[in-house]
């Protein structure tokens, strides 16, 4: 059976989505999911533990050899990008049982598990296929059932939230398809690694940079790079919790993913960075992501759209690593992805506890619930100290190594601008702290619905938000994968 691991890690959700569907029962349903996302993250831990010991795991579908058969090919950077797929589902999944409960339609709830396994299946499938064209295919999966579980908000603006995410989305991926055809033209192959090394033949073509250039476009659309990130705000903000805190820490992630597989080992670096000049184009875009989104999120009202705004600034970091060219800002980057999922999942978490008490995320709404629901506003306020990078928390890790990364380099402005943008993400953090803790509670004092939301939303909600403690004091497994990841992505040598 182990060694089937790398296409059960698909399969596994793909079957369970449908008997979600056919249960017709929520509670049924969700114990399916929780099922199904546990599996997947026992399958991806183990996957990386023999990438780790034995190297690189390929698979191929149906014995077709590679390139002409399809083939799932599992090195450390893939199996790294699964359990943060893995362990962020593990944890949300749970947290579903009760909080769909309260923002779905109850008859549409087991087609709300369907929807999510089938995004889960996506994500992981995109990150596990060696080939181009699976990747389209797998990110068309997760997609529309992005959009139907965004769509699926119990507020009327979440129709047109998802309707936009489905117009970029479908540009981006539009530009994506474009860019594999053109590849397959001028190569006759799908297989990554096949790609990588016949593309070096025509690197001198006019078709190849064009595709390059369609396949940056499509990336930097799908995982909302400044300033493609119109969809964002909107597809955080009114989409159901549990929706917001899975895709906020899953998608963009996996769309960093395919931005450094395509463009680091399937053209490799000495191309992006030699020929197309990559990291001239993203540090600026990078730089003014990170610098513009924090100073709108400080003037956000809705704590959601807040995060929203800090998620693209995060994004920005992460695609701040990319553009040093170097391993310790690669390091940095794939740090910040499993770093990010963390701390972001676990934010959207304890907002989510918010909306299930008091039905609202506006600050105003939110004065006084120090006091009345103090466990959840203490993962938020850990949640918020790890984004703003205090140290013996996550957040303080990433930024810790995008800062070398910057000196490295001999930037050390860039390293400036890191520091002063923490300040600004306390600032944010510190407003709905200010309101939480600092001003009266607003509502009956003896109504109860503002008590402590319940321990089935606490409990996954702590799981986040120790790990985001755990991992920013013990930090050198993660550091050794990233930077093992990073030497990989770089110079191909490694497992």
């Amino acid at each position: 059976m182990s060694v089937h691991l790398p296409v059960l890690q698909v399969v596994v959700p793909l079957l369970a989505a449908p008997l979600c569907a056919f249960l017709r029962n929520a509670r049924a349903a969700a114990i399916v999911a929780v099922l199904a996302s546990w599996t997947a993250l026992a399958i991806a831990l183990s996957l990386l533990g023999d990438v780790m010991s034995a190297g690189v795991i390929s698979y191929a579908i149906g014995d077709w050899a590679p390139p002409i058969g399809i083939e799932y090919r599992v090195d450390i950077v893939n199996a790294w990008v699964l359990v943060i797929v893995a362990t962020i589902a593990s944890a949300v999944a749970p947290y579903m049982i009760t909080s769909v409960e309260d923002e779905v339609e109850r008859r549409r709830i087991p087609l709300f598990y369907a929807a999510y396994l089938l995004c889960l299946c996506g994500l992981l499938g995109i990150a596990i296929t060696g080939d181009v064209f699976n990747v389209f295919v797998f990110l068309e999966i997760s997609s529309l059932s992005a959009y139907a579980l965004i769509a699926m908000g119990t507020r009327r603006r979440a129709l047109t939230a998802a309707f936009r995410y489905l117009i970029m989305g479908s540009v981006g991926a539009t530009f994506i398809v474009i860019g594999i055809g053109l590849l397959y033209v001028m190569t006759g192959s799908l297989n990554m690694a096949d790609l990588a090394v016949l593309l070096p033949e025509v690197w001198d073509s006019r078709t190849v940079k064009v595709a390059y250039g369609f396949l940056g476009v499509g990336f930097c659309l799908k995982l909302a790079l400044f300033p493609l990130h119109l969809w964002l705000p909107n597809a955080y903000a009114f989409a159901p919790s549990s929706v917001t805190a899975f895709m906020a820490s899953t998608a963009t992630k996996v769309a960093v993913y395919m931005l450094l597989r395509f463009f680091l080992t399937i053209f490799g670096a000495p191309f992006s960075f030699g020929v197309m000049a990559l990291d001239r184009v993203l540090l600026p875009l990078a730089l003014v992501a990170i610098v513009s989104m924090s100073l709108v999120a400080i003037f956000q009202v809705d704590v959601k759209r807040l995060l929203a705004y800090s998620s693209v600034a995060q994004i920005g970091y992460m695609i701040l690593g990319l553009s040093f060219a170097s391993v310790t800002g690669l390091t940095a980057t794939l740090l910040h992805l499993f770093n990010h999922a963390l701390m972001k999942g676990a934010l959207f978490m304890a907002l989510g506890c918010v909306v299930y008490r008091i039905g609202s995320v506006h600050i105003d709404a939110m004065a006084g619930l120090g006091r009345r629901m103090p466990f959840t506003m203490a993962a938020f306020v850990v949640g918020g100290l790890s984004l703003v990078g205090v140290p013996l928390t996550v957040g303080f890790v990433s930024k810790w190594f995008l800062i070398l990364g910057a000196l490295e380099r001999g930037w050390w402005p860039v390293a400036v601008i890191v520091l002063l943008t923490s300040v600004l993400a306390l600032v944010y953090v510190w407003r709905v702290v200010e309101a939480a803790y600092f001003r009266p509670y607003e509502g009956d004092e003896g109504d109860e619905g503002a008590g402590e939301a319940p321990w089935s939303l606490l409990a996954p909600t702590w799981v986040l938000v120790g790990a985001n403690l755990y991992f920013g004091m013990n930090a050198v497994r993660t550091a050794q994968v990233a930077e093992r990841a990073a030497e990989v992505l770089m110079t191909g040598v490694g497992p």
